[in-house]
């Protein structure tokens, strides 16, 4: 069945698929917050859902199209990594509240045996395979390398074995899937955590709940870190 479009009072807020969701949805249940049954039916093929509160409903999408339906205010609100702001930098993009959870760092790996360090202060040019295209050229720039970016999306990890690109961009965590395709993290970009985002004009004309909203986030990232 297809969803029902969202009337003019209703807040739309977007949650991401992936490795963000799961610490996020207790969060939302502490703020007040629950979607319906249907969204944890990992049959589902659902993307918008009702919750407990009649004039809310969520979205689930990609992370970096959260960000994206946030900025065009399609959604009100959302929670997003840093690195897809960071990586957008969208001027309608309003990011008031790190959450403090979804916890990694963007960086930059490449084979094992290969002196990155060195390698960069050496070179004035690099083929990047990343999803960050933004990001990535920025920090290679000011290193004085000029970075020819592969646009991937994913199996980031494949593109040095099969001659793609020298090096790749992303995400890491524990560094077990780069140490697991023969990767080494050889440089830090930027930690990464995921945030509150909201829409700025959406904020100013519907600042009551926006506002609560915020409020109820700060509120609940400053009791966590209390105790």
């Amino acid at each position: 069945m297809t969803p029902a479009a969202p009337t003019a009072s209703q807040l739309v807020f977007a949650l991401p698929k992936g490795r963000i969701l799961d610490e996020a949805l207790p969060l939302l249940a502490q703020a007040g917050l629950v979607p319906e049954a249907e969204f944890h039916d990992k049959n589902s093929r659902a993307l918008s859902f009702a919750t407990n509160q009649p004039d809310v409903k969520i979205i689930r999408v990609r992370a970096f199209d959260v960000a994206t339906f946030v900025a065009h205010g399609a959604a009100q609100a959302g929670i997003v990594g840093s690195d897809v702001i960071d990586e957008f930098d969208y001027a309608d993009l309003y990011a008031p509240v790190d959450l403090d959870i979804g916890h990694c760092r963007l960086s930059v790996a490449e084979p094992v045996a290969v002196d990155g360090a060195a390698d960069v202060a050496r070179e004035s040019h690099a083929r990047v395979a990343t999803k960050y295209p933004n990001l990535t050229r920025r920090h290679f720039e000011k290193l004085g390398v000029q970075a020819e970016v592969v646009k991937l999306n994913g199996a980031m990890e494949l593109a040095p074995s099969l001659g793609l690109a020298s090096r790749i961009v992303d995400l890491v965590s524990t560094g077990r899937t780069l140490k697991d395709n023969g990767l080494v993290e050889t440089s830090r970009i930027m930690p990464v955590s995921a945030r509150l985002i909201v829409n700025r004009a959406a904020l100013k004309t519907d600042s009551a709940r926006l506002g609560g909203l915020i409020d109820a986030f700060r509120a609940l990232v400053a009791e966590r870190k209390a105790a």
